[in-house]
């Protein structure tokens, strides 16, 4: 099995999280939503897998290209 990581597209706080540790997630499932600057931006798991791991809780500050999430596959 290999991981890849889901990281921030830009700079904000994490909204809310869609997803839990374990859960199954398909191609293109969100797995939480980033708020910058007034507007939801989902991040989305492109391939698919299980969610391992999430680096990041609801009202986090993050930054562009900040891990937020480990999925596998």
């Amino acid at each position: 099995m290999s991981r890849y990581e889901l990281k921030a597209e830009v700079t904000g706080s994490i909204w809310k999280i869609e997803t839990t540790i374990g859960q199954a997630l398909e191609q293109e499932h969100t797995v939480l939503i980033i708020e910058s600057m007034k507007m939801e931006i989902p991040l989305v798991a492109e391939d698919g897998g299980t969610l391992v791991e999430l680096c990041v809780n609801e009202g986090d500050s993050v930054s562009e290209g900040q891990v937020l999430a480990i999925i596998e596959r």
